[in-house]
Parts: C-alpha cells; sequence; structure tokens
C-alpha cells in the first residue's frame, strides 16, 4: 500500500507540479495610459523593449489592415518585425498606401501602389520604428504600423486600458508610442504572474 501512495503522490507532483509551473511562467502585464495635452488615450502602442540576448522569429499567420470608408482598420498596429502585413480595399474606389518614411527615416519609404476592392497588396516590415500610413488619392486618409522586437505588446482602447498576454517571468522595459504623445518608459517585474501598472503620456 505503501508504494501505491508513493506512486500517487509523485503522479500529482508531476501532473499538478509542472502545470504550476508552467502557468507561474506565462503571465500578464495589465495597465492604463492617462494622457496630458493629448486628444485621447486610445491607439498608444505599449511593447517590451528589446531583451538582450534574445530573438523572436516573426509569425506566420500575416497580420491585416483594411481600408473601410476611406479609413485604415485598424488605426494602429503593433506587430513584431519580419511580420508580413496584407493590406485589404474594402471600399468601391481606388486606393494607395504608401510611408514617407520610419520614424524619420525617408530611406525606408515605400509606395505599394494603387489598388481596386477586393485586391491585396502585402509588405514585410524589417525595419524597427513607426510608418506613418498614407493614401495619395484620399489626403484625409493616415494610420500607423509600429514595428518592434518583442511580441509583447498591445494598443491601448478608449479607456486607455491595455492587456499584455503570455509574458514569460522576468523583468522588462514597459515603452509606449503614439502620434502626438512623447515616449514613456517604465521598468516592470514580471515575476509574478499578473502585473498592474499606470503610465502618463505627455504632449
Amino acid at each position: 500500500m505503501e508504494y501505491f501512495g508513493t506512486r500517487a503522490i509523485l503522479l500529482f507532483f508531476i501532473l499538478f507540479g509542472g502545470l504550476s509551473t508552467r502557468l507561474s511562467w506565462a503571465g500578464e502585464i495589465k495597465g492604463k495610459v492617462t494622457v496630458q495635452g493629448i486628444r485621447s488615450a486610445e491607439n498608444i502602442a505599449v511593447y517590451a523593449e528589446a531583451i538582450p540576448g534574445k530573438n523572436f522569429d516573426p509569425p506566420a499567420q500575416h497580420a491585416v489592415i483594411d481600408q473601410k470608408k476611406m479609413t485604415f482598420i485598424p488605426h494602429v498596429m503593433i506587430v513584431l518585425k519580419g511580420t508580413t502585413v496584407d493590406f485589404l480595399n474594402s471600399d468601391r474606389v481606388g486606393h494607395n498606401v504608401y510611408w514617407p518614411s520610419v520614424s524619420g527615416n525617408k530611406k525606408l519609404a515605400h509606395n505599394l501602389g494603387t489598388w481596386p476592392q477586393g485586391v491585396k497588396k502585402s509588405f514585410q516590415f524589417n525595419d524597427l520604428g513607426a510608418a506613418s500610413l498614407l493614401c495619395n488619392v484620399h489626403l484625409e486618409m493616415s494610420g500607423y504600423v509600429v514595428v518592434v522586437s518583442t511580441p509583447y505588446f498591445a494598443v491601448t482602447d478608449k479607456e486607455g486600458t491595455f492587456e499584455i498576454e503570455n509574458v514569460p517571468s522576468g523583468h522588462y522595459t514597459l515603452k509606449t508610442w503614439s502620434e502626438e504623445g512623447k515616449p514613456v518608459t517604465l521598468a516592470v517585474d514580471a515575476s509574478s504572474g499578473t502585473v498592474n501598472v499606470e503610465l502618463t503620456v505627455k504632449k
């Protein structure tokens, strides 16, 4: 009986101890961004900065930006370096997509051309920074693709809240990007599973 009791205890720790370890390994960073001198706390990118000695493979699945009612949807997209973005056109009119620079570097400008409804064009973003999307057919259109070096990121909602999931235990530096505000950084200890943070972005 003692033998079977020992085996049962050992099996319990293998199953549930291993499960506990896996669960504690993947946590999340939740937070809220407040703003000063900026119109809205929505569409602010929050991401973990580069981790020394750590590189990440881009996802096989493409990200998607659509053009509907003369609007880039979503307005701000954040992606891991190397991600391919599919640009759709759901409007009945032709659209052009180009960016004059990436974080001010005009050498990284690119023009995807103009295409009609139902056609898709794709581009792989291999340079870090923010590409400001424009349409030379409809000058009122604008959007952004923010390219970062880790897969730990999110974009704030209308209330300025965000949630970064599946974050391995460790120490990170969070950084923000927004259209109008200056970037903010914050050191975060994510070793406890779930972390709640507050950030203030100023103009």
